[in-house]
């Protein structure tokens, strides 16, 4: 027992990374609490085990007071003749007990790194509580709360999903599951954009409606790359990958612009923008559309508006054209043109022709005069005289 103990310690240590100094602890404990079980006994067990020969010793300690003294802590050996036979047991419950929990901890580590990655399992039970997806070593939790509603899981069904939580257990880590987190879509551009995974385009922000529709807004760190173009790929074959990952769920992808004018607009598509006013005190955007454009601007039930207005942070008021020159016919007129100067076709004025009432051209804001009468309240871009919307002017 004894030679056997010291080498399946050394065993442990070389193929499972396990101290064998704390499973010597543990197990003189647990060898401890076997003696009072089967011996009894009044006083304290100590066990010792000598770390070279796996010889076992147990010692009862009293503690003998002294008179005018401090008391005393006596030792007397009392290692049953037959404990051989009840220490190998002990060990061996002790030892697997320790394999145990090194394996569990060793998984947690492993899938506690994780934490926002995707994985891919094989969907092995699913019901109305939760569907399990076996990940091979351990099974992952897809709570109903993180399913997308228009999805089947079907046993035996390859499915990626996005780690949310590792949780450390009694038994095994609890890794809970997701495919309706926007972090999905983000990763799953990352694994087919190579321009996303080498840091050439960034993901600037993501909207998600799972299973139903999705914006992702991209920018290019390198100016000879279109990010938007980088992501949809060569005849939409990238970004249709993701779709079917996502089991047709319908993805936009615009380029995300600081101005927030311009994001604005762009976050819109496919609906075609004609002017964006910009109110940061109340952080709201106003945005006139052509009267056809009005329907594709909102979407079916609001789903394009609410998502544009959840990719870029902005509270999105829309409005056609028709219905923004009535509510100006009814308001007094905050921008005029100067009289002795000709209005361009599209309610604009030619740059260097502009005069605003009230107004100076350096005050920052955009010169542009909409077709309603009313001056275009954006802050102007830098070096120019026009916000993102009305910056083609210049061009």
């Amino acid at each position: 027992m004894n030679g056997e103990l010291i080498e399946a310690l050394k065993q442990l240590e070389r193929e499972k990374q396990i101290d064998p100094n704390t499973v010597l602890e543990a197990l003189k404990s647990a060898l401890a609490s076997a003696y009072k079980r089967n011996y009894g006994g009044t006083g304290d067990i100590r066990v010792d085990i000598d770390p070279k020969t796996g010889k076992i010793k147990v010692f009862s300690q009293i503690w003998r007071e002294k008179e005018g003294a401090e008391p005393e802590l006596i030792e007397e050996e009392i290692t049953p003749d037959n404990f051989g036979r009840i220490a190998a047991q002990t060990a061996k419950q002790v030892i697997l007990q320790r394999i145990r929990e090194a394996e569990r901890e060793k998984m947690y580590q492993e899938y506690a790194d994780r934490e926002g990655d995707i994985v891919t399992g094989i969907i092995e039970q699913s019901d109305q509580r939760y569907t399990l997806v076996n990940l091979g070593r351990v099974e992952a939790l897809l709570p109903p709360t993180e399913q997308v509603p228009t999805e089947r899981y079907d046993h035996g069904t390859r499915l990626k999903t996005y780690i949310v939580e590792v949780r450390r257990t009694t038994k095994e880590p609890q890794i809970i599951v997701s495919r309706t987190h926007p972090s999905l879509l983000r990763r799953l551009f990352e694994l087919e954009v190579p321009e996303i995974y080498e840091g050439y385009v960034e993901i600037k922000s993501v909207a998600r409606e799972p299973g139903y529709r999705s914006k992702i807004a991209v920018s290019s760190r390198d100016p000879s790359i279109d990010p938007v173009g980088a992501c949809v790929g060569p005849k939409g074959s990238r970004v249709r990958m993701v779709v079917s990952e996502l089991r047709g769920e319908k993805i936009d992808v615009v380029e995300w612009n600081e101005d927030p004018a311009k994001f604005v607009s762009n976050a819109l598509s496919p609906a075609k923008v004609k002017d964006v006013k910009i109110d940061e005190a109340e952080h709201t955007a106003e945005v006139i559309v052509p009267d056809n454009q009005l329907s594709l601007a909102i979407g079916k039930e609001g789903q394009n508006a609410r998502l544009a207005a959840k990719l870029t942070g902005w509270r999105i008021d829309i409005k056609s054209e028709s219905q923004a020159r009535e509510e100006a016919e009814t308001t007094s007129i905050l921008a005029v043109p100067d009289e002795n100067l000709p209005v361009v076709e599209e309610g604009y004025l030619e740059e260097g022709e502009l005069r605003v009432a009230g107004y100076s051209e350096d005050n920052g804001i955009c010169q542009a005069i909409k077709s309603t009468g009313e001056r275009c309240s954006n802050r102007a871009r830098p070096g120019s005289i026009y916000c993102g919307v009305h910056k083609k002017l210049e061009e």
